[in-house]
């Protein structure tokens, strides 16, 4: 993540370790996703082992922790950086 906005200036992190929390809503983001993933598994394969679960649930969070990791950064910067994103008004 960088340091400052490249458009206004702001600082993103406001202290050393500001970010740590961001965990906490990562953590939520990756139990949602695997609850959602073995509900879908659940009721649309029959015949599901625990090697399907895990191999799917696996691949998920291979493919989505970029995502997950940049958006639980933002959400968490949102609730407690005291931020509000204001898009330009262009006139």
């Amino acid at each position: 993540m960088k340091k400052e906005c490249d458009c206004c200036g702001v600082r993103f992190e406001k202290e050393p370790r500001f970010f740590d929390g961001a965990m906490y809503i990562s953590y939520a983001m990756s139990v949602g996703l695997f609850l959602v993933s073995a509900f879908i598994i659940y009721h649309t394969i029959e015949d599901a082992n625990e090697n399907t679960y895990l191999i799917a649930i696996i691949t998920e969070v291979i493919l989505l922790y970029p995502l997950m990791y940049r958006y639980s950064r933002v959400f968490y910067l949102y609730a407690f950086g005291g931020f509000k994103y204001t898009p330009k008004q262009n006139n």
